[in-house]
């Protein structure tokens, strides 16, 4: 398995660990975890409970975004080394993007954003 695809099933679990983050700041916050009608409770979080819940529908939302790009870098016959460069900065952008979500660090949020996004282009690119 090439280093893009590993690294595409470490971003399929960031969205899977902040769900467990969101739980518990559910179990926190709201003294359990309403697992019949989780949305209606995610409306109630506040503070980094609810942090927890934005980074993890961003974290699926990047997921897509991510997936298409190595599965074009790989189709194309991208140069491997360098796609295997721009997904493991992906990773790290995204690793760094739910952290600083959970601490309210927005400036810092979003120049990972960027530079995650600015990855995903650049596999784009590399496809090319």
């Amino acid at each position: 398995m090439t280093v893009p695809f590993w690294c595409l099933l470490v971003v399929s679990l960031i969205p899977l660990v902040l769900t467990w983050v969101g739980a518990y700041f559910r179990k926190q916050q709201l003294g359990e975890v309403d697992n019949k009608n989780p949305r209606a409770q995610y409306a109630l979080l506040t503070g980094v409970g609810a942090r927890a819940v934005a980074a993890q529908q961003n974290a699926w939302e990047a997921l897509l975004v991510f997936a298409t790009a190595v599965f074009v870098a790989h189709l194309a016959g991208a140069d491997a080394a360098k796609a295997a460069l721009a997904a493991q900065v992906f990773v790290i952008a995204r690793v760094l993007h739910a952290l600083f979500y959970l601490m309210d660090k927005d400036a810092l949020r979003s120049l990972v954003f960027m530079v995650g996004l600015g990855c995903c282009i650049w596999l784009y690119v590399l496809a090319a």
